[in-house]
């Protein structure tokens, strides 16, 4: 579904991210997993248009969407749930869900109906101030507004920082709810072990460069990753 060819991305003279390819198949999880630095987000970015790569090539079910407008990028299926969630504090949970859907104009009923049966805390919280809902609750909400786009891909980064233990499993049951329910999902991760056990495919990398791919049970048990990312 998504493919990128050789995709390089620089900051400055600083080469963040250094010719990667990567396949995204169609309704699979797919996980990066690499420690801070390694060129996760800056890749995600690349995708969503946020910064323009240096070289490589970004395709989308075939058509070539390397370089276009962020906008573009979600009117194609595309959206980001952005580190550190990103929600507008003082507009309503609901507000903030309608926001997420600001490039349609049909009707939203059916699809704030999916994501109130998927956060049941968002629809009793749909007219409080986004900025008084928890860490956990801001995420779902963060995930929820994604997915008032009606993406085919949805892109996560860093779903699980700074959320206690119990919030991060509920949000991992979420995230596979999610793709079983027919939404491709790109899932960058710091909580390696969690990230790898969802995953069907996964990519380690390390200073802009992959340096492994297989199987997120085959990275779970491979003792190199262990002994980085699993502890």
């Amino acid at each position: 579904m998504l493919k990128i060819d050789g995709l390089k991305v620089n900051y400055g003279g600083i080469e963040a991210v250094k010719g990667i390819s990567i396949d995204v198949p169609e309704r699979q999880i797919v996980t990066l997993i690499g420690a801070n630095g390694a060129g996760k987000s800056t890749t995600l970015r690349a995708i969503a248009g946020l910064v323009k790569p240096a070289a490589g090539r970004i395709h989308l079910q075939g058509e070539d969407i390397t370089g276009l407008s962020p906008d573009h990028i979600v009117s194609r299926g595309i959206t980001l749930v952005p580190e550190g969630r990103r929600v507008f504090p003082d507009l309503t949970v609901l507000e903030n869900l309608k926001i997420g859907a600001y490039l349609r104009n049909d009707s939203l009923e059916d699809d704030l109906k999916w994501v109130y049966d998927l956060f049941p805390r968002l629809k009793e919280r749909s007219w409080q101030a986004a900025g008084t809902l928890s860490g956990g609750e801001q995420q779902m909400l963060a995930v929820g507004r994604a997915l008032m786009s009606r993406p085919k891909i949805m892109m996560m980064d860093e779903p699980s920082l700074g959320l206690a233990p119990l919030v991060v499993k509920g949000i991992f049951d979420i995230i596979k709810e999610i793709n079983k329910q027919g939404v491709t999902i790109l899932l960058i991760e710091q909580n390696a072990n969690m990230a790898l056990r969802v995953a069907d495919t996964a990519y380690v990398l390390e200073t802009g460069r992959l340096t492994m791919t297989g199987t997120g049970d085959e990275l779970l048990h491979n003792e190199a990753v262990k002994k980085a990312y699993l502890g």
